[in-house]
């Protein structure tokens, strides 16, 4: 099919679905599906299960209780019964390996009962524990290929699911995934060990403002905004850069792109604005809350963002949202795409991760409140966090280090690879007060006159907000903005449980020791100011207001002593230094041997990401770019013959055929100069990384410079590919 009976088709379902979905037809949510549905959430539970056996599984989801057998086998027999009596033939137990997305094998759920029936059974044994083969994953060296048991650990935490099909329903079953030694082969087991060791630290500083009365857990919670592009399904299967890599690795910036801001909150078009409503009809059936959608900065982007949850259950909801906009968008003949860069030229995505710390009982420790500065049990969590990404800064970027985001930070759309935190005025202006002595004021925001007598008196924040932050305080929350759209959060949030769990544990050990065995209101307020004072003095460098993007800001980190990792080939390897070790083995996160495997995982993903890339790019190149180059070369030299043969000069035409040759010319021997940057890799992961950063890198910048200056002088309908035009634009 040629570019432009594949660019009519488009057009074709585009203008179908705008004429379609008319404002009086306009796709609603089915209001006849009941919230959680398809969700064996606490309703089911309450309506199935006996009140014993309810009260004990929730001992074990909310303080840790191990699960007794019997009650398991309860269980499994209600939530069997209610996926069956909801159509489910199978059920999986679902997880995240550690190729960064989830997998899941089914079972059925039907056996024959010997009466020539069947009978649906799901035992506790077979809820609770499962067995896949572990030998296929990414597991760094922790399992060699020949041993392969692994078992699946049911996470009574996260609700399981019923995941539709067009005529299949399967019940999954939210797990953690470890080899037959234990050891973690997944991003969930981490999450939680994260989640147990931040608890068991917030809970010693609640204990010591005596706070804790009915408190049992602290709880990290997560709520993420998930950045994605729509592009027509025609273009996007014409499109082999996409299929293969989820980015373009060539493609010319059109003369429109995202200068005028025209698309970002404008008006959702018809096509999408129904692809969004049947995304979050399916996530509202199995209780993933999503709340926000709109239309981004780039032309062709999108959003969409739940409610806050507690993180375990926000990463399975997470991982299952993403899925969900890939599994749709076909419906509607498009495709969802989730890369942090697939168009060059305009804004690449990201999950902006907001972080924050809740109670059992539901109290946000990182609310200020109203007087913050009496508030000191908020000073102590946000210190916690201060010290946390000021003494771990290059493991924050390390956790959020991939091919993908590197194209990301730092141009001008996104936070830079220098991760600092931005408190806003009022906290900022607490801080200072706090390194002198005593906070003695909260900066107050007020009320703002807009000037017209029927708009409302609007309460003004203390403070503005910094979109080009990395870790910026938002209200009662760190939003940090530097993860990858593609990415799953776990690991991210993993990461900051990890260092603000040892930071709160440090400090939590000085308080105790200042204030001594039998404290004083005095003396616990006393050693409150004393500690903080010197965690301030300490860590205030990483606390950055202005301009990220700046410049004078890079110089100025540089002397704070900031450090700035451009490369993933760089970052990644942080996380196998031995003070990281230390840090994870201290708090039982990871082992050693779990920390190695991530760190080999890691680098080999971002070493195969760019090899596939490459190989693309090299057989575009090859088979599809320089032949319809070849082509415009041709027809221009045919032209120029037929017009001198008739006495026509052709001075003009003539110069830009040399420039066409020249062109086409370098281009080949980009084509050479990348080929051979990209043989010769090392078998050791990080050599390997940092010939990539050395050697292949650049060469794929000037092959893509070169062949987007080729579609420019290519007549349209040679050039073999979809443009950024189209695909951007045609909606």
């Amino acid at each position: 099919m040629g570019n432009e009976q594949i660019r009519r088709d488009a057009i074709a379902a585009a203008t179908a679905w705008s004429m379609s979905n008319t404002p009086g037809s306009s796709p609603q949510i089915r209001v006849d599906d009941e919230f959680g549905a398809d969700c064996f959430s606490l309703p089911e539970m309450k309506e199935r299960l006996p009140k014993q056996t309810l009260r004990a599984l929730l001992a074990t989801i909310e303080r840790g209780t191990p699960l007794d057998e019997d009650v398991a086998d309860l269980v499994a027999s209600a939530m069997k019964s209610w996926a069956v009596e909801n159509g489910a033939t199978h059920f999986t137990h679902w997880f995240h390996p550690l190729t960064g997305s989830t997998a899941e094998k089914h079972d059925g759920l039907f056996d024959p009962d010997e009466k020539g029936g069947v009978i649906a059974q799901l035992s506790g044994s077979n809820l609770v524990q499962g067995e896949p083969d572990a030998s296929s994953f990414p597991s760094g060296g922790l399992r060699p290929t020949f041993e392969a048991r692994g078992y699946t650990a049911w996470d009574a935490t996260s609700p399981a699911f019923l995941v539709r099909g067009a005529n299949s329903v399967t019940l999954c079953i939210p797990t953690a995934f470890v080899s037959w030694t234990g050891e973690a082969l997944d991003k969930k087991t981490p999450l939680l060990r994260s989640m147990d060791a931040l608890s068991e630290q917030a809970l010693r500083v609640l204990r010591f403002f005596g706070s804790d009365a009915g408190v049992s857990r602290v709880h990290s919670t997560m709520g993420c905004e998930q950045e994605y592009f729509l592009v027509d399904r025609n273009f996007f299967n014409a499109r082999p850069d996409l299929m293969l890599c989820d980015r373009t690795v060539f493609g010319r910036v059109p003369p429109k792109g995202q200068e005028l801001s025209d698309h970002y909150f404008g008006a959702i078009p018809a096509r999408v604005l129904a692809f969004m409503a049947e995304v979050e009809h399916e996530l509202y059936r199995i209780g993933v809350p999503v709340k926000t959608r709109h239309n981004e900065v780039a032309p062709g982007q999108y959003e969409i963002a739940p409610i806050f949850e507690q993180a375990n259950v926000a990463s399975d909801h997470q991982m299952v949202l993403m899925e969900t906009l890939k599994r749709v968008a076909p419906r509607f003949g498009l495709a969802a795409i989730l890369h942090e860069k697939p168009f060059a030229g305009v804004n690449g995505s990201g999950k902006h991760t907001n972080w924050s710390l809740s109670t059992n009982t539901g109290v946000n420790l990182l609310d200020p409140r109203d007087e913050t500065h009496t508030n000191m049990q908020f000073m102590v969590f946000l210190c916690a966090v201060i010290r946390a990404v000021h003494l771990h800064g290059d493991l924050l970027r390390s956790a959020i280090a991939s091919a993908g985001n590197d194209h990301r930070l730092g141009a001008n759309e996104a936070p830079p690879a220098i991760i600092s935190i931005f408190l806003g005025d009022m906290l900022t202006d607490l801080i200072e007060q706090l390194e002198k002595g005593t906070p003695t004021r909260t900066l107050k925001g007020g009320q703002m006159d807009l000037g017209a007598l029927t708009l409302p008196q609007l309460p003004r924040d203390s403070g503005d907000r910094n979109r080009t932050s990395p870790f910026a305080f938002t209200g009662n929350k760190f939003e940090f903005r530097a993860v990858g759209s593609a990415m799953t959060a776990a690991w991210p949030v993993t990461v900051m449980n990890t260092i603000i769990a040892e930071s709160i544990g440090e400090i939590a050990d000085e308080l105790e020791a200042s204030a001594g065995k039998s404290p004083t209101p005095a003396k616990t307020q006393a050693a409150v100011r004393t500690v903080l004072k010197k965690v301030v003095k300490q860590h205030k460098a990483i606390i950055f207001n202005g301009d990220n993007y700046a410049q004078a800001w890079h110089d100025e980190a540089d002397e704070r002593g900031l450090p700035n990792l451009r490369e993933s080939a760089d970052a990644i390897p942080v996380l196998n230094s031995r003070s990281k070790v230390a840090l994870f083995k201290k708090l039982k996160i990871l082992t050693k041997q779990e920390v190695e495997s991530r760190t080999t995982i890691f680098l080999e993903k971002y070493v195969m990401q760019i090899q596939i890339e490459v190989g693309t790019m090299l057989e575009l190149a090859r088979a599809s770019i320089l032949p319809a180059a070849r082509l415009e070369q041709q027809r221009v030299a045919e032209a120029i013959a037929a017009a001198e043969s008739v006495g026509v000069e052709s001075t003009g035409e003539r110069e830009s055929l040399d420039e066409l040759v020249g062109l086409i010319a370098r281009f080949k021997a980009a084509i050479a100069e990348l080929a051979d940057a990209n043989e010769g890799f090392p078998d050791d992961p990080k050599k390997a990384a940092e010939h990539v950063r050395d050697r292949v890198k650049s060469r794929m910048d000037d092959l893509r410079e070169l062949g987007d200056e080729l579609e420019g002088v290519v007549s349209a309908d040679l050039w073999p590919l979809p443009t950024y035009r189209d695909m951007l634009f045609i909606k």
